[in-house]
């Protein structure tokens, strides 16, 4: 059913429900997964693939670790850098790499805040024809 589950990480606490929720799923599935961290820091945001910064640094090390955690629960797992506005690029990841499954972790912010601080998983949710598992970080 899901070939290929694309898993958001901001690099945060928040992405550890996401991340072992995904791995039984994935198990469970037979599925890939594709693991996808926005960097949108100024030096990521100006430069794009060409950024260097600490920031950089640290989310291609973040992201290295949960792919070795995934490839060793025997899921395969590609782990994915991208730039800019973390909703438009999740959205153009999702066609890129033809995905049946979006899941991310959410902060739980509130309607409200969601309209003054924008949300990825809104923007993600109302632009890809794909299910999208939103799964609550306590």
């Amino acid at each position: 059913m899901y070939n290929k589950i694309l898993v958001t990480l901001d690099t945060t606490p928040t992405d550890r429900a996401i991340i072992e929720h995904v791995k039984e799923l994935a198990k469970v599935m037979h599925s890939n997964v594709v693991l996808l961290h926005v960097a949108d820091g100024w030096a990521a945001r100006t430069f794009g693939a060409d950024a260097v910064s600490p920031e950089i640094t640290e989310d291609t090390a973040y992201l290295r670790r949960v792919q070795a955690e995934f490839q060793s629960a025997s899921i395969q797992a590609e782990a994915e850098l991208a730039y800019g506005e973390p909703g438009e690029q999740i959205v153009r990841w999702v066609q890129e790499k033809s995905c049946d499954l979006v899941a991310m972790s959410t902060h739980g912010h509130h309607f409200v805040a969601d309209l003054f601080l924008g949300s990825a998983s809104r923007r993600v949710r109302h632009n890809v024809s794909v299910p999208v598992l939103l799964l609550r970080a306590r």
